[in-house]
């Protein structure tokens, strides 16, 4: 746009110069060239037909005299068009003999002092604005990476955060189980060997109801232990560390939400554990995958890896397993071997 503006302001001194001439119909149709020559260098710019329009307007200028006054506008496009040496024909022409008043040619001089002017001018105006431009984009760009990182490092703290909740559970966990119920445990045992030992009646019933206390807290506290080991199992964490190995390219899909059941997550654990181990003695391939989903009725475990396989061993003791862990939670898991590859399949219903 500033160009456009520009090269206005030029063409006004090159009207100046047609408009000192005798004549009419030449500076006119000299001037219409000028101008539709000057719109199709805008429309071809930094095309080989600008460049030739801007060579056939300066020749043309040894043909035609009065377009001499078309000069300013015609460096201004040759300077845009970083092709200065365009206006060589124009300027011969003007250096020798042409048939202009003094007046034309003084417009002409300061026309081509006022397109060089403006040219550097808007030049320069156009590589702050690139410098700028460039500066902004640059810091939104800073901007966008910090953002960027930010998010990972608040990702990072949260994980920590979640790592080091777990860690403190499994500890409370130890210590109630290592601590508290091994008081519970000697307490019972003393209270059953005093009803064993008395003989007084009246301290067998007080006795057996300390002991029925003792019971039900000892019950409590291994259900609060257990809950409290299930909920510090990081499944996805879990499932990451056994399914990293050199042997395969490994890939891990896992699409669960958080409050899964302690049993399910044990159970899981030692089948990938049971797979993976299976796959690095057994499979020829590369390749291992691993998906585990949750939906809305039952979980559902996928492990398989391109090696081939003609047939499935059952001898060993490590399926059978696979398959009771499977059964006591009310599951099925299927085993299929394939020259593709070696597939383990199983869904675990959800306690309704």
């Amino acid at each position: 746009m500033n160009r456009l503006f520009e090269k206005c302001a030029v063409l006004t001194v090159c009207v100046l110069g047609f408009a000192a001439s005798d004549d009419l119909m030449i500076p006119v149709a000299a001037l219409l060239l000028t101008v539709a020559a000057s719109a199709a260098v805008q429309i071809f710019s930094g095309k080989t037909a600008a460049a030739v329009i801007l060579a056939g307007c300066a020749l043309l200028c040894g043909f035609v005299p009065t377009m001499i006054c078309a000069v300013p506008l015609i460096l201004y496009d040759a300077l845009c068009e970083r092709k200065w040496w365009l206006i060589l024909p124009a300027a011969s022409v003007a250096a020798g003999f042409v048939p202009l008043r003094q007046n034309q040619l003084l417009t002409v001089g300061a026309g081509v002092l006022v397109a060089v002017i403006l040219y550097f001018r808007v030049t320069h105006l156009e590589e702050a604005v690139g410098r700028l431009t460039a500066l902004r984009d640059g810091i939104a760009e800073k901007n966008i990476q910090l953002t960027e990182q930010n998010r990972r490092l608040a990702a990072a703290q949260d994980n920590e955060i979640h790592l080091a909740t777990l860690r403190e559970r499994n500890r409370i966990a130890r210590e109630i189980h290592d601590n508290v119920g091994h008081m519970l445990t000697r307490s019972i045992l003393q209270t059953a060997a005093l009803q064993i030992v008395t003989k007084d009646d009246a301290l067998r019933e007080p006795l057996g109801e300390l002991k029925t206390t003792l019971d039900s807290a000892m019950t409590s506290i291994r259900e609060s232990v257990h809950d409290l080991h299930d909920d510090s199992i990081d499944l996805k964490k879990t499932l990451t560390e056994l399914v990293t190995t050199d042997r395969f390219q490994s890939e891990l899909h896992y699409d669960a939400g958080e409050h899964i059941p302690g049993e399910v997550k044990l159970c899981v654990a030692a089948i990938v554990r049971e797979g993976v181990s299976n796959a690095v003695r057994h499979s020829d391939g590369d390749k291992l995958t691993v998906i585990f989903r949750e939906h809305p009725a039952f979980y559902q475990l996928l492990i398989e890896d391109n090696g081939r396989h003609a047939e499935i061993r059952r001898g060993g003791i490590g399926l059978r397993n696979m398959e009771d862990r499977a059964a006591d939670l009310g599951g099925r898991i299927t085993f299929t071997a394939s020259e593709q590859g070696f597939r383990i399949f199983m869904t675990v219903p959800k306690e309704q």
